[in-house]
């Protein structure tokens, strides 16, 4: 976006905060300009013209490089997959396509998302490095997000603690488009591709949207990209909305929104129907076209995340089994799940079942902002926090060649190693001069090799708000508010029993990680624009009662 019109957002945002009557105009107004500045012409739906790989294939799938499949889901709790046991409205609403996969590979028991908001989890499975060693440390947001949400949740939510900004840090930022990953850093596409794998994205990317941050400059021959934020047009015949009206970040995410994609960086077009389906079809075709060559397909789901959107179709095959908006998620989740059986269908169709890698993750736990409850249970805590809602993840593998259906690893591990997982399971050396902070997960993954050390820490921050987990024992500090949560996960794996005060000496040593760990550190990107409060215990549907448990998060 323009500097100008950053600038005009801002201004208009603070008249509008300051106009007279009720808060209702002045959110209004707000969002009103918000929707102005978003429209914008979209051409219609066009074919992609994905590249074709060779017609006959140089080697058999089985002596070639394995390819790999990456699907990352948006927003998904742990307790959304029928695979932990669990499933949304109590459990009548299966996922029997993951479920499936999950038995035929493997599944980590304690993976960790590399933060507890997206664009930094995608940053660190990315690059395999922690936000210390590049900087991007919080979510990019669009022009007006900073000052319009915290705007609307003030006005909305008095009775809560308000939602605090800084307006220096909101006027120095770089603009949205340019909030991105620096191009200097090497992503694993950029190291698949040293082995000769054709790489793709599809979906998802928020690394930024300037040439230079776009997947193209970022390693992918090709990229199907998000460029709006609606799952299908909100006046669509086939669309089942659920607008969360307590919620800020889903009134901005309605009027800022549009329904778009565009391919390798070209001129946005309309999508061809729901964002699940529309982007599983074109997956399909990648996968057919590359058939005789190894790649790598990163397909970046934008559900089951906010604006909620489902079929009629899907709204109707969940049935009654609740509130509207509970409904609309179920509906959200079937077509994730019903995207994995058809990739999974498409790779046994073209003979690659075998020797294809498929992993199955999120970017960070379901958001209490959305107001169902459960949805990452047994955990406390959400996306914005980092509770083991916030950033406990499901991962799952899937690889018949090499992996033993029905495993189940133990190990603690995070998203920060996917990057040189892939690399191995390639065959493809990491870049030179280049510090690697994730782990090698393939001996984990098919239990040959030397085994990882189950006391490596793994680290979270953002600005003030810092954990590390090491061994069994986990410390959350938050420096806005000055508390500390330390828990022993081996025995109190749902984080009930705060032992900050009655285990000094252990507080103590994991406080040193993290200030090694911060020791020398790359500073953040720019800094942070606001800090939400995140209820730990409670959704944004639930009243808030002093005494409740919550946590400032810097964004």
């Amino acid at each position: 976006m323009k500097r100008w019109h950053k600038g005009l957002l801002g201004t208009l945002a603070v008249l509008a905060l300051a106009a007279g009557g009720a808060w209702t105009f002045r959110t209004d107004l707000a969002l009103a300009l918000v929707r102005w500045r978003s429209t914008q012409p979209i051409a219609a739906n066009r074919p992609v013209p994905w590249q074709q790989g060779p017609a006959e294939a140089a080697q058999s799938p089985a002596d070639r490089p394995p390819n790999i499949v990456f699907i990352l889901f948006d927003d998904l709790g742990m307790n959304d997959l029928s695979t932990f046991g669990g499933g949304v409205a109590d459990g009548r609403i299966k996922t029997p396509n993951i479920d499936k996969l999950a038995a035929e590979g493997a599944i980590f028991t304690q993976a960790y998302a590399g933060n507890a908001t997206c664009s930094p989890s995608r940053a660190q499975l990315m690059t395999g490095r922690y936000a210390t060693r590049t900087g991007f440390e919080f979510t990019p947001t669009p022009a007006g997000f900073p000052r319009i949400v915290p705007m609307v949740w003030n006005q909305m939510h008095p009775d809560r603690p308000p939602i605090l900004t800084n307006d220096a840090a909101e006027a120095s930022a770089p603009p949205f488009e340019e909030q991105g990953l620096p191009p200097e850093e090497v992503t694993v596409a950029e190291v698949l591709k040293t082995r000769g794998y054709h790489t793709v994205h599809i979906g998802k990317w928020h690394l930024g949207n300037a040439p230079e941050f776009l997947p193209g400059a970022q390693g992918f021959d090709e990229s199907l990209n998000m460029d709006g934020l609606l799952h299908l047009p909100e006046d669509h015949p086939d669309a089942v909305n659920a607008r969360i009206d307590f919620d800020p970040i889903d009134r901005f995410l309605w009027a800022s929104a549009n329904y778009a994609t565009s391919y390798n960086g070209g001129a946005k077009f309309a999508p061809g129907g729901y964002l699940a389906d529309y982007w599983t079809d074109e997956s399909l075709k990648v996968i057919e076209a590359n058939r005789n060559r190894p790649f790598f397909l990163y397909l970046a789901q934008w559900g089951v995340h906010s604006p909620l959107q489902a079929t009629k179709a899907d709204y109707e095959a969940v049935g009654d089994i609740g509130s509207h908006r509970l409904r609309v998620y179920a509906a959200m989740l079937r077509a994730l799940d019903r995207s994995v059986g058809r990739i999974m269908a498409k790779l046994e169709a073209e003979g690659l079942a075998e020797n294809t890698l498929v992993v199955i993750s999120s970017d960070n736990g379901a958001p209490g902002y959305v107001g169902l409850d459960g949805l990452n249970a047994p955990f406390r805590g959400g996306k914005g926090s980092f509770f083991e809602g916030g950033i406990r993840v499901p991962l799952l593998a899937r690889w018949p060649a090499q992996v033993t259906a029905g495993s189940r690893i133990a190990l603690p591990v995070g998203q920060v190693d996917l990057m040189p997982t892939f690399a191995a399971v390639a065959g493809a050396p990491l870049p030179q001069g280049v510090t690697i902070d994730g782990r090698n997960l393939l001996a984990a993954l098919t239990g040959r090799g030397t085994a990882l050390d189950p006391q490596t820490p793994l680290f979270w921050s953002s600005g003030h708000y810092k954990a590390v987990r090491a061994g069994d024992w986990k410390l959350q500090v938050n420096g806005k508010q000055g508390k500390a949560w330390l828990y022993n996960l081996a025995a109190d794996p749902t984080e009930q029993r705060n032992l900050a005060a009655s285990e000094p000496a252990k507080r103590a040593e994991l406080q040193a990680l993290i200030a090694a760990h911060e020791r020398g550190r790359k500073p953040p990107l720019y800094a942070s624009t606001f800090e939400t409060p995140v209820s730990i215990d409670k959704t944004l549907a639930e009243p808030y009662r002093e005494g409740d448990e919550y946590i400032y998060w810097p964004n």
